[in-house]
């Protein structure tokens, strides 16, 4: 199986240097003010539902947008752009009546994505910009009920899910990403299922990506939604040799930093991660500036705990560039050379010997 191209210059880059994620895709559109006639367009005009929200809908209806937002993150450092694909594949596409435009979507989203890239590639030859396809969570979860009265219901199954990210990540490939990742993991089966359906496109394709998995602690617990630890997280993801293991989403900076440390300390893969910018306040929103957060993940890369960094909801590009600024002057973590034993997980890690 064949490594695709822009694979070496990855590995370069982020033993050169922290690398820069993006920051958030939301966050930007809704700067917009987009209204149900834009996320129509004339080409969904007429659609039998309301799409308003479906923001992975725009890179069809409205891609100079969401170009455009790819391009200031670029500006402003980011190495690495993500798809503006959260959602899209047919299990929560269906929530608009669109399932069958998910492979669409997908191919639409990574070839702007990419485009946007090239550009900014060639503006800066020794700093190569790559592209992330994002691979969400999607709106079910494989190991939890959605029904307090009936414990053992599920909404999905793990050949549901398997399917649609498969759909999804040929979409992504075909578009031109350089990485897949896996990210806002808040059910491990469900991240399970990505992982699979990642190796099922590779080998139908003959090609293989990096993966990037990133995780997210729900609460103070420390735990994912569906009750991992950090540590048994990674025991649990590790098997598909990712280039990189890490967190984002849910937790601002500072609540982040202890499971970061947890993660640092056992995987011998790169740590990624993006927070939010704080915690949302009472109206849901985030008030906590560059300045703030960056000053909070400083330490992060100053104490050799990351390799790639950048922002989750509430984030705009003034975050990713004075995070950019900021970790700038520090090297990437060092991935250690962690000695090999039998690790197994349930929702608590267990290591034998």
């Amino acid at each position: 199986m064949k490594k695709i191209a822009s694979y070496e210059s990855l590995e370069k880059a982020a033993l050169e240097r922290i690398l820069i994620i993006d920051g958030a895709m939301g966050t930007m559109i809704q700067l917009h003010k987009l209204e149900e006639k834009d996320y129509r367009a004339d080409r969904f005009a007429d659609w039998k539902q309301d799409v308003k929200g479906n923001n992975d809908l725009l890179v069809l209806t409205q891609p100079k947008i969401i170009q455009h937002i790819h391009e200031l993150y670029l500006k402003a450092g980011a190495d690495i752009i993500e798809t503006n694909t959260f959602n899209a594949q047919v299990i929560s596409m269906a929530d608009y009546g669109m399932e069958e435009i998910s492979h669409e979507i997908n191919l639409e989203a990574a070839k702007l994505a990419r485009a946007a890239a090239d550009i900014w590639t060639r503006k800066t030859p020794d700093k190569p910009r790559f592209v992330a396809g994002a691979v969400g969570p999607t709106n079910r979860t494989a190991s939890i009920s959605p029904r307090v009265e009936d414990p053992g219901y599920r909404n999905t199954s793990f050949d549901e899910l398997r399917q649609a990210y498969a759909e999804q990540v040929r979409g992504l490939i075909e578009g031109g990403v350089d990485i897949i990742m896996i990210e806002t993991i808040f059910d491990t089966l469900n991240a399970k299922a990505a992982g699979f359906a990642v190796l099922e496109v590779f080998e139908e394709k003959d090609l293989e990506l990096p993966i990037m998995i990133s995780g997210t602690i729900t609460d103070a617990s420390g735990r994912t939604l569906s009750g991992q630890t950090a540590e048994a997280f990674w025991y649990s993801m590790r098997h598909l040799k990712p280039f990189s293991i890490g967190l984002n989403c849910a937790l601002g900076a500072s609540p982040m930093r202890p499971y970061l440390m947890d993660l640092s300390k056992i995987a011998d893969v790169r740590i990624s991660a993006y927070p939010n910018a704080g915690l949302p306040n009472a109206m849901g929103e985030y008030d906590e500036g560059p300045t703030d957060m960056a000053d909070q993940i400083e330490p992060w890369a100053k104490d050799g705990i990351i390799n790639l960094v950048g922002g989750c909801c509430g984030s705009t590009p003034d975050h990713i560039a004075q995070i950019a600024k900021q970790v700038s002057k520090y090297p990437p973590r060092k991935v250690p050379s962690i000695e090999p034993k039998m690790r197994l997980s349930g929702l608590e890690p267990f290591v034998h010997g």
